[in-house]
């Protein structure tokens, strides 16, 4: 189905007191508007979709593989499916995620490992 709209039409998640989620899914694919605060933490997790996050401003920093790596604005992460992977805003940040498949537990908000957070 065809869709057009703006970011400020889909409703804000708010996740947890330091997250807020937009997103938006369509049969094959989703994309996520995140705003995080500094300090916060994805706790070590993986799924079957393959992600690419983009952070439009601020910083991340992920432990994959035993390895750090750094995502600042204007840098790209593509991530495979089932790899496992944590992350840390080191700034106030704002990224874009596109999973594909779409996320079930982000739809159907059984995603308790952000929630606890």
């Amino acid at each position: 189905m065809l869709k057009h709209f703006t970011w400020s039409e889909i409703e804000i998640e708010t996740v947890s007191p330091q997250v807020e989620r937009q997103h938006v899914v369509v049969e094959n694919a989703a994309l996520a508007r995140m705003s995080m605060k500094k300090g916060w933490v994805v706790p070590l997790h993986s799924h079957v979709s393959e992600q690419i996050t983009c952070v439009e401003k601020g910083v991340l920093e992920f432990t994959i593989d035993n390895r750090k790596i750094v995502v600042a604005a204007g840098e790209i992460l593509c991530i495979p499916p089932n790899m496992p992977h944590e992350a840390q805003a080191l700034e106030d940040t704002v990224i874009f995620d596109i999973f594909s498949p779409p996320r079930a537990d982000w739809i159907n908000k059984t995603d308790t490992y952000l929630r606890k957070n």
